[in-house]
């Protein structure tokens, strides 16, 4: 066990010396000493040892990993061929994946140039590089096909991707060009999410398809105990050594008498970066929007804080609250948002522009992001994570947090909670993360005008949340009887209540819809107007005959959903068990009847039976007598004459 941001001795130290040009990148990356996860990963990696690691955010996975592979790949005897690749690093995001292939490009492309070729036709980076740049595949514009295309051409040895990516690559278009019988390392980062069952059918395909003779290394800041143990065989560990970066911090005995062969200290251990603060704030779910704002000026007038991430629940609340946090923060401030329903493209510049965008205290970045921001990036300078809404896994809350305090800066960290949810402190105690309260800011003052805000996106963005928190795997904590629905509808800006079944048996008289000419409430977007008008002149045209036969139809839909328990389905239910018993009882009758009068038969049956047998035992008799000759023939004939 050690903390995180210590450092772990020289890269000198290593058992192994390191290749001098990757030490030099090293070095010029500014890492002049190992981070304990490095010092205790890099040597058990180079000697064909599988691994199981688990650290806190920032302490430096991603090169405890990288540097084995480049080693483990420059030492061998024979240079792979042109379809064989030699390490295959797997990733459950497409985010992830790029960062961990800017990281090993980063290296390759600074190995020293070797002689030139005499050959005229190769390409200058081909003469210069003694090992190809790494092959990235994740989803974006390029086909499988084209994916193929480019392995062959740079003949990459190293293949980072994602697991749907990935198997089609190597079972699916390339399978019959791509050679992993050469494979020396598999490497997965963020192990726990990719052992999910989302993943699990192609990462199992992929497994199969591997060379049973590797190194294996899972990698991960939530890889437990549990976890660790009941996935070792299905991804094919053999003997692994586990690896588990710690932090531990002094906390004062407060109160109690202190035993001073112990220092006067407890001890305490933490799963989150030393450096961070981590806050939680409780409030009213209808001031939650508010008080978020709140927490972006507190922190930039105080801390001096430049760039912020806000984490929400659903990729509609991420596109709602983007357009309604600029009418509430400082018009110099820049908002990104990002989310799994990007295209591509889109999360990749979106990613870049907020990375590498100048900011300052007056005029910040915020980043308005879902969980496919939250495990693995590497995001620089970031100060500042407001968890908006609590993750439905709780195994996300500390990747959330680890976007800051990163690498052994300082960083702080908000989790925004409401009414029972405050029980969710403890519940993070328990899997040593600890939270410190902070009061709700009072009203700064600061208003304006949100009329401009589409109400439609409001509502998706409502319906989303509360079908989100309905499906918590917290239930026991976020109990969707106890959250506050009126208040949460305040929150989002709505002008009315939805109709959905959430809202069937809330007490709504502390709501009053907005008093909102419906029939003139025009979209901004003339596009959007235009296709209002048109379903409104449609609906204008629809008789009563038609609509009732949508309500008949409606209503023969809730009767087919409607819940087991309630009272029409049970009546339903009995009429159909007294029908099935008379049809029984009627059946019984029928067969009774029958067998009654098969008995009459069998009755005579049997009595003429008795009276053949009676006739033929006495012929037996009879012809016994006539054998000894105490009968005549005659007299025998004369006996059974009329038979």
């Amino acid at each position: 066990m050690a903390n995180a941001n210590a450092f772990a001795g020289q890269w000198s130290a290593l058992p192994t010396s390191l290749t001098p040009w990757i030490l030099d990148v090293i070095q010029c990356m500014g890492h002049t000493q190992m981070t304990p996860v490095q010092a205790s990963t890099i040597p058990l990696f180079l000697q064909n040892k599988d691994v199981v690691v688990e650290a806190v955010t920032g302490s430096g996975k991603t090169l405890a990993f990288v540097i084995p592979v480049l080693e483990k790949l420059i030492r061998r005897e024979s240079k792979l061929r042109k379809n064989e690749i030699g390490a295959l690093v797997i990733s459950p995001t497409r985010e992830l994946a790029n960062q961990i292939h800017s990281v090993f490009n980063l290296f390759l492309s600074s190995q020293p140039s070797l002689s030139r070729s005499s050959s005229p036709t190769s390409d200058d980076n081909e003469l210069n590089r003694e090992y190809p740049e790494p092959l990235l595949l994740v989803s974006s514009d390029d086909s499988p096909a084209e994916d193929i295309q480019r392995f062959l051409s740079t003949g990459a040895d190293i293949v980072i991707g994602t697991p749907g990516r990935v198997e089609e690559f190597l079972l699916g278009k390339g399978k019959d060009v791509v050679n992993v019988k050469e494979l020396e390392v598999l490497v997965l980062d963020e192990a726990d999410r990719l052992l999910d069952l989302g993943f699990q059918t192609a990462l199992t395909r992929i497994l199969r398809h591997l060379p049973k003779q590797r190194r294996t290394g899972l990698f991960s800041a939530t890889m437990t105990d549990a976890d660790a143990i009941s996935e070792l065989v299905r991804v094919g560990l053999r003997n692994p050594a586990r690896v588990v970066v710690k932090v531990q911090t002094k906390k004062s005995r407060k109160g109690k008498e202190v035993d001073k062969s112990f220092g006067g200290d407890i001890i305490e251990e933490r799963r989150i970066p030393a450096n961070l603060q981590n806050y939680y704030m409780s409030c009213q779910v209808s001031e939650k929007l508010i008080q978020l704002s709140r927490v972006i000026r507190h922190e930039t007038s105080t801390q001096d804080s430049s760039r912020f991430i806000v984490y929400f629940a659903t990729c509609a609340c991420v596109d709602y609250f983007y357009r309604v946090l600029p009418l509430l923060l400082p018009s110099e401030s820049t908002l990104y948002s990002l989310h799994g329903h990007l295209q591509p493209g889109t999360r990749t510049r979106t990613l870049a522009s907020f990375t590498n965008s100048v900011c300052t205290p007056s005029s910040p970045s915020i980043l308005l992001a879902t969980d496919v921001a939250a495990r693995g990036l590497d995001l620089p300078d970031v100060d500042v994570v407001v968890q908006f809404d609590p993750p439905s896994d709780p195994k996300a809350f500390s990747h959330r947090c680890g976007r800051t305090a990163r690498a052994g800066r300082s960083g702080r960290a908000w989790a925004m909670l409401v009414g029972r949810e405050r029980d969710y402190v403890d519940f993070m105690a328990v899997r040593k993360i600890p939270l410190k309260e902070r009061q709700s800011f009072s009203k700064d003052g600061s208003s304006k005008d949100e009329d401009d805000v589409d109400d439609v996106e409001a509502v998706r963005a409502f319906v989303s949340f509360v079908r989100a928190y309905s499906k918590h795997e917290a239930s026991y904590i976020f109990r969707l009887t106890d959250l506050d629905l009126v208040g949460l509808a305040k929150c989002f800006g709505l002008l009315r209540l939805p109709r959905m079944p959430e809202l069937r048996n809330v007490d709504i008289s502390d709501w009053q819809d907005a008093d909102v000419d419906w029939d003139n409430y025009a979209y901004t977007d003339k596009a959007r107007e235009a296709k209002r008008l048109a379903e409104a002149k449609k609906q204008k045209t629809i008789g009563d005959a038609e609509r009732a036969k949508r309500k008949a139809l409606r209503a023969e839909k809730r009767a087919a959903t409607a819940a087991w328990s309630s009272k029409v389905v049970k009546k339903e239910e009995k009429e159909k068990r007294r029908e099935k018993k008379d049809r029984k009882r009627k059946w019984l009758k029928t067969q009774l009847d029958t067998q009654n009068d098969d008995m009459v038969d069998t009755n005579n049956n049997a009595a003429e039976d008795e009276d053949e047998w009676e006739d033929l035992a006495r012929e037996e008799r009879m012809a016994k007598k006539l054998r000894r000759g105490d009968i005549s023939q005659g007299e025998f004939d004369t006996e059974f004459s009329g038979l």
